[in-house]
């Protein structure tokens, strides 16, 4: 199973700005029922997806990555490329989209 990482702010910088990898971050919470539909496909991407880096943001625990990032509806999900934000995608989205997003 591939892994998912827990993203916080100490970590971010490392797994995220610096990663020489497209990095699909999913911002979540455990009360989101939208957020638990998501968590298969989340799951799926990466495992199918080995070129790319997955993450997942507690909203509720990383308040402030939240607010940085201007996350206002979850779950929300952000493309990075060379640390950069290329896509944002906001509610329940299709593993269809959200490949075919990551491989643009």
């Amino acid at each position: 199973m591939a892994a998912i990482i827990d993203i916080t702010s100490e970590n971010f910088a490392a797994e995220v700005t610096a990663s020489d990898k497209p990095v699909l971050i999913d911002f979540w919470a455990v009360w989101c029922g939208p957020c638990q539909m998501m968590t298969p496909i989340i799951h799926e991407l990466a495992e199918e997806m080995p070129e790319i880096k997955v993450g997942k943001i507690n909203v509720d625990e990383q308040m402030e990555l939240a607010r940085q990032y201007r996350v206002m509806s979850i779950p929300t999900m952000i493309i990075f490329k060379g640390g950069q934000e290329v896509k944002r995608m906001v509610g329940v989205t299709s593993k269809g989209d959200l490949k075919a997003a990551l491989k643009n």
